[in-house]
């Protein structure tokens, strides 16, 4: 008898990749992790796209004042909050290595 090994599904590295900081505008901290994902883009390979939660009243009433919020849209899972964890976000990327 044969048996099969499944491998585990993995999604396009593209889409793993793409996060979300969800924040507004006028917010240090926010600007502040956009600053450390910038420069960690120079040595991970990631891209981040920003989403004021003031256009859209579900995400206002949903992070309030707890922004940034920095979010995985694949598996809808927030990596971190406030301040950006390295820890956080190198677990993240490296369950898909």
């Amino acid at each position: 008898m044969m048996i099969k090994k499944i491998e585990p599904y993995l999604p396009p590295s593209d889409q793993i990749r793409e996060l979300i900081i969800y924040g507004r505008e006028d917010c240090h901290l926010c600007q502040d992790m956009m600053l450390a994902l910038q420069r960690l883009q120079q040595q991970v390979s990631f891209d981040f796209k920003v989403v004021d939660i003031d256009s859209d009243p579900e995400l206002a009433k949903r992070y309030g004042e707890r922004i940034p919020v920095l979010m995985s849209p694949l598996i809808n899972q927030e990596i971190c909050h406030y301040f950006l964890d390295l820890a956080a976000l190198d677990d993240y990327l490296g369950k898909f290595r």
